[in-house]
């Protein structure tokens, strides 16, 4: 198995939505598109009220955001545009990705109001979220280009249409 994902299901919509379904199928196409074998990484899914002390407490942000991801490892490149580090195994050999919440409410939301399926816009945020634990950002331009190409690349291999 190529990866090991940890999923605690604190609203019962997302257990309805499928996202351990969507988890395993947007986890593995990311890892298999960046020629890794083997990860773990945990999933909160949760709604808005929980997300939103996340990011008031990680981010000084107390909003409600879509997703939230807390790496194991800084992977990020120091050159804006290059390509992160992989990740290194710990002693046991395992590789520990990090931590991904995800809040159904804004998701669903955004969703609806981008006029995008729900399965879709899951999958990207998912696929977005994995990224940022493997080092990908989008705050300076050129990282921001790769990371989106990347994403792009990957909901194509897994059928969801470009979402930029």
């Amino acid at each position: 198995m190529p990866h090991d994902i940890d999923i605690l299901i604190e609203d019962t919509r997302w257990q309805d939505a499928g996202l351990e379904v969507l988890a395993d199928a947007a986890v593995s196409e990311t890892l298999s598109v960046l020629g890794i074998a083997q990860a773990e990484l945990s999933v909160l899914a949760c709604d808005d009220a929980r997300i939103s002390i996340l990011n008031a407490d990680f981010r000084d942000k107390p909003t409600p955001t879509n997703v939230l991801s807390w790496p194991e490892e800084d992977l990020s490149p120091v050159l804006d545009g290059a390509a992160p580090e992989l990740p290194r195994p710990n002693p046991a050999g395992a590789i520990s990705l990090g931590d991904i919440a995800i809040a159904y409410d804004t998701c669903a939301r955004e969703a609806a109001e981008q006029g995008k399926p729900f399965v879709a816009h899951v999958t990207h945020l998912l696929v977005h979220g994995t990224l940022h634990l493997l080092g990908y950002d989008h705050i300076r331009d050129r990282d921001a280009t790769r990371m989106e190409a990347l994403e792009v690349e990957i909901l194509g291999k897994l059928g969801v249409p470009d979402p930029y």
